[in-house]
């Protein structure tokens, strides 16, 4: 039942990906979908990494979480090198599509491998306590919605054999994490789980800030919906973190 869960809880990246197949406006809903991301990603790190980064690496040098996070930051910015250029300057319409096409592309990594530990932690505590296992199942799959949306908008020029690739991906990073760690439970520490929490903490930093911001800020036409957004993602990243705590 356990594993099961975590499985429905990658199931909710689907939903983000109905509702932007539902808009009739593609554009709105995908810099909606990118404002939504920056402010649960923004949260996310607030309200749920960094507490989870103290609880595990209690005692730890705090140089050597900084040297985590720097790493996380360092694998995505050397993923930079292999996927197609994104400068977020004065593009022609090609050049933005490619753009949202490389933040759809970081933005699979960074989420699959928070997911795939947000796995291993909830399978971990619905062993433990199946209700608050639960509260955090559900607190999960909410932060997986708005990752589904920018995820779907930002890959709708990839062809559809890649966007059924990444969307598994994503859709299943959860349940992998669960399986790992009903295979390795016994024999994981604190302080390597507080080791992956502090890169992926690096990841989401590096996507938020260098990826979704500058996306956010070039929309000045539509700051309004920028800013909507912004709260809309903090708002449902807090929800969860509350029913999730």
């Amino acid at each position: 039942m356990e594993l099961f869960i975590t499985f429905l809880v990658g199931l909710f990246f689907l939903i983000g990906m109905v509702v932007v197949k539902l808009s009739k406006n593609r554009k709105m809903v995908e810099n909606l979908s990118i404002s939504i991301a920056l402010g649960t990603m923004t949260a996310l790190v607030l309200f749920d990494l960094v507490p989870e980064v103290k609880e595990h690496m209690e005692g730890v040098s705090i140089w050597l979480i900084i040297l985590f996070v720097i790493i996380g930051i360092a694998i995505l910015k050397i993923l930079d090198i292999f996927i197609p250029e994104h400068d977020d300057g004065d593009l022609r319409e090609d050049e933005k599509d490619e753009n949202l096409v490389h933040i759809g592309i970081v933005s699979l990594i960074a989420v699959a491998l928070h997911n795939l530990i947000e796995g291993m932690a909830t399978y971990s505590i619905l062993t433990e306590d199946f209700r608050s296992g639960l509260l955090v199942a559900i607190g999960v799959g909410l932060h997986n919605i708005p990752m589904g949306m920018i995820l779907t908008s930002t890959l709708q020029k990839e062809n559809k054999g890649k966007r059924i690739i990444a969307l598994i991906i994503a859709t299943f990073s959860t349940f992998v994490g669960g399986l790992i760690m009903m295979l390795i439970k016994s024999y994981i520490s604190d302080f390597v789980v507080g080791a992956l929490i502090s890169i992926t903490l690096g990841m989401i930093i590096y996507i938020a800030f260098l990826e979704l911001l500058p996306h956010v800020l070039h929309n000045k036409k539509d700051w309004k919906q920028s800013v909507i957004g912004i709260i809309i993602g903090f708002a449902i990243c807090l929800l969860s973190t509350l029913i999730g705590g």
